[in-house]
């Protein structure tokens, strides 16, 4: 069966795994879930990730979790843009997250970036998530 949401299954897996204090957590690999994955770990909400192969043709991602003194350091992850709800935004029209204290991911013309990268490249684009 396919999935209707893969990057939400991704959100929802690391959301999940910092519950239960995961160190490590897995996901399907795809371009786009690499590509928010690396604005994570560029803005330092996750140690990192790297790509494993299962099989020739299929790969997963390993995630590793961050933690700041025994708490999560990922508060909130929520998923904007939906398949059934597509949710766009200028860059002028785009508000910051708690104040500017969280990131939004956006997937602009440029890449997957998040929103202070995408506000210096002065592109706007499909609103992924927000992160805090």
């Amino acid at each position: 069966m396919s999935m209707s949401d893969p990057l939400g299954d991704m959100l929802t897996r690391i959301r999940n795994g910092q519950r239960a204090r995961k160190h490590v957590v897995a996901s399907p690999n795809s371009n786009l879930r690499s590509n928010v994955l690396a604005v994570l770990q560029r803005e330092g909400y996750i140690r990192g990730y790297s790509h494993e192969e299962l099989r020739p043709g299929l790969s997963e991602l390993q995630i590793e979790l961050k933690y700041s003194d025994g708490e999560p350091v990922i508060r909130e992850i929520k998923r904007v843009s939906r398949p059934g709800r597509r949710v766009y935004s200028r860059i002028k029209d785009l508000t910051q997250v708690y104040n500017g204290l969280g990131i939004a991911i956006l997937s602009t013309p440029r890449g997957v970036m998040s929103d202070n990268e995408a506000r210096a490249a002065n592109v706007g684009g499909e609103v992924l998530c927000h992160v805090f």
